[in-house]
Parts: C-alpha cells; sequence; structure tokens
C-alpha cells in the first residue's frame, strides 16, 4: 500500500491523479479504468475539497493498494472533515431534464456506475471513502 496525503483542495487535485496514475502505470492497468478511475478522483477529492471542512483547511489522504490475485486496485480516500457516507446517498432521475432534477448527486452517480464497488467507514474520527476497480 502506498499512500499521499496532502491539502483538501482542489488545487490537489492534479497531484493525486499523478501519483495514482503513476501506480496504476506499474500495474498494467489498462487506460480505460485509469480514465474511470481519474474521474472517480476529480469527484470524490472535489467533494472532500468542497464539503469535508466547510471553511476551514484540512489534509486529506489517497492510499492505494493493488491486490494481485483478484486484479484489483483499491483507492481510499481519508479526511477528518464533517462525517458524510456517500453510499447512503439515492441515485438522481436521470430521466429527468436538468431543470427538472436537483442539483447534485450526479459525481456520486458516474463513480458508483464505473467502479466495481465502493465503501465508507468512519473510523478514528475520520471518513474513509474506498473504491474498488478490477484490471
Amino acid at each position: 500500500m502506498k499512500e499521499m496525503t496532502v491539502q483538501a483542495t482542489v488545487e490537489s487535485i492534479p497531484a493525486i491523479t499523478e501519483f495514482i496514475d503513476g501506480e496504476l502505470a506499474r500495474m498494467d492497468c489498462p487506460m480505460k479504468a485509469q480514465a474511470q478511475i481519474d474521474v472517480a478522483i476529480d469527484e470524490l477529492f472535489g467533494n472532500i475539497a468542497h464539503y469535508a471542512y466547510g471553511d476551514r483547511m484540512g489534509e486529506a489522504t489517497v492510499r492505494i493498494d493493488f491486490d494481485a490475485m483478484r486484479q484489483m486496485v483499491a483507492i481510499s480516500f481519508l479526511d477528518s472533515g464533517i462525517p458524510f457516507d456517500p453510499t447512503k446517498t439515492t441515485d438522481p432521475d436521470v430521466t429527468l431534464s436538468d431543470e427538472e432534477r436537483c442539483i447534485g448527486g450526479l459525481g456520486i452517480f458516474m463513480v458508483r456506475k464505473t467502479m466495481d464497488g465502493m465503501t465508507y467507514e468512519r473510523a478514528d474520527d475520520r471518513n474513509v471513502l474506498t473504491i474498488f476497480k478490477l484490471i
């Protein structure tokens, strides 16, 4: 397992993506899976940056682990911000027009649709969100 800790800001997203992409390259991850993971990083870390700490600054850690036997990568996002479990949110009604649909929720919906799993736990006063992708 490898990890990186950064300020929970949108400006940190390129560094996190570069870190994860470097690890994925070592795993011979297909480009389609890497692109889906990159979108998930942008959506999930963006949510942490915008909402986890409110008006104050905080840090977030991103961990990556690879199960070679199952050919599955696990990427965890850890922050000490406001408790929030995205696995409990309801999917938006994508059959509605943009004007009719409530704001928010599409990013988490996309992550659910493109990843092979997502878990959440609150451990040691931290949000721990993990996504899984078969590669």
